[in-house]
């Protein structure tokens, strides 16, 4: 619980500190038109990102845990459509404010569930992490091997 705690300090820390670069940047003063030249943006490439396993996947939930997680999940929903029509952050801004708000939704989630149910999801996850472990240090190994 302690632990839980102390990440959600952490999430609202940096999304605060999210916060105020946006503030100290949209404050400043932008250059005229004048004085900055035409330049093409360059295009970036979209980053390919796996979704996150589902981390209570294969759980049973009360209709009473049903509703609070829906309620949790339209409420960071809220948020996340306002980071995501937010013109005022950058792309990587953004993506950093979604992810804390997932961070946070799975948190708060992770909080209705029975404390059976949390020892379920912290041995999956757990496997899971061990599996990947396993998969690097395999990667790893085969890589390091001199070729005959």
């Amino acid at each position: 619980m302690h632990t839980i705690v102390k990440c959600l300090a952490v999430a609202a820390a940096f999304l605060l500190l999210g916060a105020v670069s946006v503030l100290a940047r949209t404050q400043s003063n932008p250059p005229s038109p004048a004085q900055t030249p035409n330049r093409v943006a360059p295009t970036a490439r979209p980053k390919k990102r796996t979704p996150p396993p589902d981390d209570f996947a294969g759980l049973t939930f009360t209709d009473e845990q049903k509703a609070k997680i829906e309620q949790i999940r339209q409420a960071m929903k809220l948020r996340m459509d306002a980071v995501v029509k937010d013109d005022k952050l950058n792309a990587d801004q953004k993506q950093a404010m979604l992810d804390g708000y997932r961070r946070m939704e799975r948190n708060e989630v992770f909080k209705a569930l029975t404390p059976e149910q949390q020892k379920e999801v912290r041995k999956e996850m757990l496997a899971r992490r061990e599996a990947a472990r396993a998969e690097y240090q395999k990667k790893q190994e085969s890589g390091s091997r001199p070729q005959p």
